[in-house]
């Protein structure tokens, strides 16, 4: 049996890849997760080939007694603080995740493990100096300990890889949105308030663009990567090349799910809200050979789950 450890799992998109991977027999994943800002609904129920760990990954005795004890063939490190504003308000919890980093790569290269998977993000790229942004870019301008810490990441990674031999591939995720995922994030939120008929409320004049990508379509991608054995000692960006302004997303919003919501402008943040982002995902789309859900039909597929829900 193949054994797999996903870092933070309980997340939104560790959760959704954990519930994908589980449904292969040959694969036994296990998560392990502080539940900080994970979730347990967000784990695959009640199988056989499926193991849930509360421990922190960046307490090297915590991790350390999990990768002894299951001498794991394949790593995705995707346990991290998350959200602008958490990150914002919490700048060292941000800055111990380095230390995760090295506890992942250390047990790794010691215990036999084949392959790490590395959730970067799309800020490495920092305010863009091009467009579209592309792996080979890294700008380095951004100040905000999250994105430093993703560029310190993507360091070790390659620099493991370089002296120790340890493969690796770092996933840029772009904004990836679904069904689970809570409400600290700008789709869900937006539709939740819009299904209550609350007030939308965006920063500044809400014409700071972003890209979204539908989970299924990150899941899909990333797991023929680790199958089909691509991208090996590489980046590459998962999202979304498709823009559309947080104004426009409110709005639309608004439009699909039938709201009397109103959209309300607070003041610009200081920090954080890069005026645009978008990826050159050409490696994505030859990894899936097909087109990407667009961000309606990614609502669409939210709304029919929560309204099927609501229904039970």
């Amino acid at each position: 049996m193949i054994k797999i450890l996903i870092t933070g799992g309980a997340g939104n998109v560790g959760g959704a890849l954990a519930c994908h991977l589980v449904q292969k027999k040959q694969y036994h994943i296990v998560v392990a997760d502080n539940l900080i800002t994970g979730s347990l609904k967000n784990l695959p129920k009640e199988q056989d080939n499926f193991t849930f760990i509360k421990c922190d990954v960046n307490n090297f005795s915590d991790l350390s007694a999990v990768m002894l004890a299951f001498k794991f063939d394949y790593v995705f490190h995707y346990a991290a603080l998350v959200g602008v504003k958490r990150t914002l308000s919490h700048p060292i919890a941000v800055l111990e995740d380095i230390e995760g980093i090295k506890n992942i790569l250390n047990l790794s290269k010691n215990t036999g493990v084949k392959r790490v998977f590395y959730s970067s993000s799309s800020e490495v790229y920092g305010e863009p100096v091009e467009f579209p942004q592309n792996e080979h870019t890294t700008p380095l301008n951004s100040r905000l300990p999250y994105a430093i810490v993703k560029n310190v990441g993507e360091a070790f990674f390659k620099s493991y890889h370089k002296e120790f031999g340890l493969d690796f591939t770092i996933f840029r995720f772009f904004n990836t949105y679904g069904p689970k995922q809570s409400c600290d994030f700008v789709v869900s939120k937006f539709i939740e308030l819009a299904m209550n008929n609350q007030d939308i409320t965006i920063y500044g004049d809400g014409l700071q663009t972003r890209t979204f990508c539908y989970i299924d379509d990150n899941i899909e991608a990333t797991t023929k990567i680790f199958e089909e054995e691509l991208h090996l000692n590489e980046v590459i960006n998962i999202g979304n090349s498709k823009e559309i302004s947080v104004a426009g997303l409110a709005e639309k919003v608004i439009r699909i799910t039938e709201s009397s919501s109103s959209i309300i402008h607070l003041d610009p943040l200081k920090e954080g809200d890069m005026t645009r982002r978008q990826p050159d995902n050409s490696k994505m789309l030859s990894v899936l050979n097909r087109d990407l859900l667009t961000v309606e039909e990614g609502i669409a597929k939210i709304l029919q789950l929560k309204y099927s829900l609501m229904s039970k």
